[in-house]
């Protein structure tokens, strides 16, 4: 892939990362590769699927923990 501006582009395109195309399922792709890897790195196609499973745990915790601030309170 060119890195230059295509006709009506201003901002140069930056080159594709390193990606790990896998045959598996998401479950084991996503295992294989590690958790944190695929959700912060994009091994593989499955990284959106993965930020999406890490952001869902974030916020669980961040209101369980808000909860119980507010019940101290």
């Amino acid at each position: 892939m060119s890195t230059s501006p295509k006709k009506g582009e201003r901002i140069k395109r930056r080159p594709l990362p390193d990606f790990k195309e896998s045959e598996l399922g998401m479950v084991e792709a996503i295992r294989e590769d590690g958790f944190l890897n695929v959700a912060l790195n994009d091994a593989n196609q499955y990284g959106p699927h993965a930020m999406i499973i890490l952001l869902g745990f974030i916020s669980s915790i961040t209101g369980i923990i808000l909860l119980i601030a507010m019940k101290l309170i």
